[in-house]
């Protein structure tokens, strides 16, 4: 019996899967030449291991080995997407538009633009978290450079209309950015089909290392050039200097084919995993989900309690379970979330959520425990 309480916080990491663990192990010590090493055995064996990564994660999302952009993970591939492209077209225009909901990687670059002389739109949302294309078209100026919206929404699962958004942005020739960290792997992704331009993921979130991630970068339909941040060697494309994560590249590499393998068996059974437990959670008197239930991630499951104390139950439930309020944490405070907060919601009905995300490892045991720990936990507050 494991000394951990059941883990429903999928979407804060994942566990690496054993295949993933088996594939990285040799190269740590027996294959742990430098992929930029270009005159012996050690350094080709490194490059030959990267390229079929490469391969493998540009196959799970639909693009060309050439526009994937390995990082050592989302933030860094926001960071280089967004901060690279403003700086490389910042004389045809300082205008970003992006969602009030993104994460905060993705706001974070934009208040930091902002400071830089950047005009930036925060494109609202409705009360199910979900934005109206129409506010999207308005929005758009003359001197726009870039859209920025995410694929689906860390904290509430909400899958926002990319395509219809990346359309949108291409008709108006402004390139688009997508956060699809939480997409990628688990739900079908393409680039080309969604005119996605720039794309954003990490290992970790797909049962992968941490410290690693891509970038992909479109290449063709049209080019996209942005800016390096990080000056070298230009290991990656002249984009990304620094020596490249081997073991955690093959480990991205390996999780790729995973997911593109138990994708679809797997979202249908954590659909179902979701709907028993939210039968049994929804019937709790004064529970309420939280954004859009049907267009959100099959694993994701935001629910507001509605109940006085009911900031105190996420405490209540940490020895049983580890879960997530989905709020921001400072040095001294944690703040409501501002997911939520954009949806119209009062801090207390804020601070009322959590956040259960299950996954490849969860089992229908461990939900049916976790459901009558939150009912004892209810109980008890009540």
């Amino acid at each position: 019996m494991s000394i951990y309480p059941i883990y429903l916080d999928y979407n804060a990491t994942t566990p690496c899967d054993p295949q993933v663990v088996d594939a990285m192990l040799p190269f740590f010590s027996e294959h742990f030449g430098n992929a930029s090493s270009k005159a012996h055995a050690h350094g080709w064996y490194a490059e030959d291991a990267v390229f079929r990564a490469r391969e493998e994660v540009a196959s799970l999302i639909g693009a060309d080995t050439k526009e994937i952009i390995f990082t050592s993970g989302a933030t860094e591939s926001i960071n280089l997407a967004i901060q690279g492209l403003a700086h490389k077209h910042a004389s045809q225009g300082k205008h970003i538009i992006t969602v009030a909901t993104e994460h905060k990687a993705v706001l974070d670059v934009c208040a930091y633009l902002n400071e830089q002389g950047y005009d930036i739109t925060y494109l609202p949302v409705d009360a199910l978290g979900m934005i109206r294309l129409e506010q999207l078209e308005d929005s758009i100026r003359k001197d726009t450079i870039l859209v920025a919206a995410m694929y689906a929404n860390n904290e509430i699962g909400v899958i926002h209309p990319i395509a219809d958004i990346g359309r949108i942005a291409k008709h108006h020739a402004i390139p688009f950015f997508c956060d699809a960290t939480q997409a990628v792997g688990k739900i079908p992704v393409d680039v080309h089909a969604d005119c996605i331009d720039m794309m954003a993921f990490s290992a970790h979130k797909i049962y992968g290392p941490k410290g690693a991630g891509a970038l992909f970068i479109r290449k063709k339909n049209p080019l996209l050039e942005i800016a390096p941040l990080v000056f070298g060697g230009g290991h990656e494309r002249k984009l990304r200097s620094g020596t490249l994560n081997v073991p955690g590249i093959v480990g991205l590499g390996k999780a790729a084919v995973l997911c593109q393998t138990m994708m679809e068996p797997e979202e249908k059974r954590l659909h179902e995993l979701r709907d028993i437990f939210w039968k049994e959670i929804g019937a709790i008197k004064g529970v309420e989900w939280n954004g859009h239930k049907d267009q959100s991630l099959s694993h994701v499951a935001n629910i507001c309690f509605n109940m006085e104390g009911g900031d105190k139950l996420i405490k209540m439930l940490s020895k049983q379970m580890s879960v997530s309020s989905g709020a921001a944490c400072s040095s001294a405070s944690v703040e409501p979330s501002h997911v939520l907060k954009a949806m119209g919601y009062s801090d207390a009905k804020a601070y009322s959520s959590i956040r259960f995300s299950f996954g490849r490892f969860t089992t229908a045991q461990e939900m049916m425990t976790a459901v009558e720990e939150i009912k004892k936990a209810i109980a008890r507050l009540s």
